[in-house]
């Protein structure tokens, strides 16, 4: 068996939820074992992102301006056109993923990196939000440490335990955990 078909994820934990009016933002924190340039790398390159991330990036996201993020293993493929806004390398990158806002900090950790993810999300999506991006820094975790697992999203996301992370971050954040869409598709 391969470290991908043992894979399991924790226990929902590492995240909060700020509600300011309207706007929901999903905050997740991870503490890497990896330096903060390795993480940047990681965050950035478009090799990098196929190997854990939930989108595609036409480009590097390293440098500020205009980049294409498209959804992968949907039903259907989205395409955003969106935006890196800020990059200051390796401590903060700031994009856009079509209206919704990401912020990464990298904050060094003794060797490693503490990683926080801002994400502006609906309401409606915060804990599918959480157990997806959940899975993704598990995977980004592994492929920095040298054991990866493929990247895990979409539909392949619910033979990971993700219904069991939306309903623990529902419960959590104090939301009702929405059913899973009828063609089992991950939003983050």
């Amino acid at each position: 068996m391969t470290d991908r078909e043992h894979y399991k994820p924790g226990l929902a934990e590492g995240a909060e939820v700020r509600k300011q009016g309207e706007d929901w933002t999903l905050i997740l924190v991870r503490e890497l074992r990896h330096p903060p340039v390795t993480v940047w790398q990681a965050l950035t390159d478009p090799a990098q992102l196929r190997e854990w991330a939930p989108f595609d990036a036409d480009r590097d996201l390293g440098a500020v301006g205009p980049v294409t993020l498209t959804t992968v293993k949907a039903p259907t493929p989205m395409t955003a056109e969106s935006r890196v806004t800020r990059s200051d390398a390796p401590k903060l990158l700031e994009y856009t993923w079509g209206d919704r806002d990401i912020r990464w900090q990298l904050e060094p950790l003794g060797e490693g990196t503490r990683l926080t993810l801002w994400h502006n999300i609906g309401r409606d999506y915060i804990s599918m939000g959480a157990a997806g991006w959940h899975i993704c820094l598990d995977v980004l975790d592994r492929l920095l440490g040298g054991r990866p697992l493929g990247r895990i999203v979409g539909p392949d996301a619910m033979k990971f335990d993700w219904p069991r992370l939306n309903r623990e971050y529902a419960v959590q954040f104090g939301v009702a955990p929405p059913a899973p869409p009828s063609s089992p598709r991950v939003r983050v």
